[in-house]
């Protein structure tokens, strides 16, 4: 059954307003400076110049992003409409922006807000600019794939009941691996008792729009969920929106935007969530049909390979993993005596085949509408060619991605306190005050406020060498972290 929108979604207002401002022929005595692209002929001859012309600032025909009352005001209901959300707000910023403006709309310092561990780095940045204080479900871990599941019923339920005082829960629907959490109850028994829910879809778009996926974060009665438009939505990179329920003031929410977002926003952004959204509305039932069956057929002839296994709605147990998301290929390689992070390596260096991301035991090909089956072959064939080159006894490599942290004091508190560079070996039985992950994901293995211990140092030292790349800490080679003095 074809999904009803309450307005025409064939429009593209932001879109539209600037084909009608192509046409004017304005003079343009404003910025940008380069002025259409005439004053910088490199970048318009590697753009183009219809991308260039339409790289515009804000003025009346065209709205204001911060203050949106015309076109982008207009885009910004059908984004709503589309998504099934009381409001939905542009986001120029990434999803970063989206989640930390969600966090930041609900959370004060010493608010208490229930979240799963496995959570993207955006989100403990938002805590450290707000000061609001973590309550970490910690998820199980699947033992035969290392990797963070979904959070339980029971655990959120005891999270809620030892802190009555938090303001809201938060839950990744789905996580990086394709993994989601019951969040129906989840969003019941916050609104039960009177927390909001958030989600970060930041991998969910298409539950909005493709059938046979797990249930969004609207439909499932969240008060706000951060959506990657960019990732498997088709708009330009950092475009995203920040989507909100009925029971959500939108009026605070777009002063907490506008106090981290960009003034000047990108017309070439916007207008590719408009574009983008018109599309997945008309078309993406079809689309995401196509992207789930080229992920089945492709799960299905890795398997065949032997040796790797592309994992699928077969880990689904009712509660951890709840439901999974069957366009997401990821793939165990640790049978094969290779870490992740070294698949996704040969496959770039020997292939020309760039992947999502590789990480200690396993690497995701993140699949979308503009994939085609004769890729999805060769990345087969490679993978294939791989075992029969490389592989090698497994003894003795990390199995566990996930690893449980020891909170010792607000993330806002370590970020901000006095602090000293030590070795990496001499820093067990501290407390870190910066980040530490591998990016992708960007889920830190440490995060501000978090003790230091020997297991956290054997995952960093065994991801450096298989060679992760590591960020978030001050010295980029990461022989020295900042831990609290």
């Amino acid at each position: 059954m074809e999904k009803q929108y309450r307005l025409k979604q064939e429009r593209a207002p932001i879109y539209e307003a600037l084909e009608r401002f192509r046409k004017m022929r304005v003079v343009p005595f404003d910025v940008p400076g380069h002025k259409r692209g005439r004053g910088n002929p490199e970048l318009t001859e590697f753009l183009g110049e219809k991308c260039v012309g339409v790289d515009v600032n804000s003025m009346k025909p065209l709205d204001n992003l911060c203050h949106p009352v015309s076109v982008i005001r207009e885009a910004e209901q059908l984004a709503a409409d589309a998504f099934g959300a009381s409001r939905a707000f542009l986001m120029v910023g990434g999803t970063t922006s989206a989640v930390q403006s969600m966090i930041l709309s609900s959370c004060k310092r010493g608010d208490k807000i229930i979240l799963p561990r496995n959570v993207h780095k955006s989100v403990i940045n938002a805590l450290v600019l707000c000061g609001a204080i973590p309550v970490y479900v910690n998820p199980d871990v699947d033992k035969r794939l290392g990797i963070s599941l979904g959070m339980k019923r029971d655990q959120v339920a005891r999270a809620i009941r030892e802190n009555p005082d938090a303001v809201a829960v938060m839950v990744n629907n789905p996580t990086y691996y394709g993994v989601c959490s019951d969040l129906r109850a989840i969003v019941k028994m916050a609104h039960d008792t009177g927390m909001l829910c958030l989600a970060d879809e930041a991998h969910g778009t298409h539950f909005y729009f493709g059938s046979g996926l797990p249930v969004s974060a609207m439909t499932a009665g969240a008060d706000m969920a951060s959506i990657s438009m960019h990732k498997s939505g088709g708009s330009l990179t950092q475009s995203s929106f920040l989507l909100t329920g009925p029971k959500v003031h939108a009026g605070y929410v777009r002063q907490i935007i506008n106090l981290t977002q960009t003034t000047s926003g990108s017309y070439l952004l916007m207008s590719s969530l408009d574009i983008s959204r018109r599309r997945l509305a008309l078309h993406g039932r079809e689309i995401f049909h196509k992207v789930v069956d080229m992920a089945e057929y492709a799960r299905q002839e890795i398997n065949n390979i032997g040796g790797y296994y592309a994992f699928g709605r077969e880990l689904m147990n009712g509660d951890s993993v709840f439901d999974f998301d069957n366009t997401k290929l990821s793939i165990h390689t640790l049978d094969i005596g290779l870490a992740g992070i070294e698949v996704y390596d040969i496959l770039r260096d020997d292939y020309d085949i760039q992947i999502e991301f590789g990480d200690i035991g396993n690497i995701l090909a993140y699949l979308s509408m503009g994939d085609r089956i004769q890729d999805l072959e060769r990345l087969v064939s490679a993978l294939a060619e791989i075992r029969r080159r490389y592989q090698k006894d497994p003894t003795g490599m990390l199995t566990q991605e996930y690893v449980e942290p020891v909170v010792v004091t607000s993330p806002q508190e370590a970020f901000y306190a006095e602090k000293v560079s030590l070795p990496l070996e001499q820093c067990e039985g501290r407390v870190c005050s910066e980040f530490v992950m591998c990016y992708p994901p960007g889920i830190p293995l440490l995060a501000p406020g978090e003790k230091i211990t020997k297991t956290v140092l054997e995952h960093i030292q065994y991801a450096k060498e298989k060679g992760c790349s590591m960020t978030g800490s001050e010295d980029p080679e990461l022989k020295h972290l900042n831990v609290l003095a």
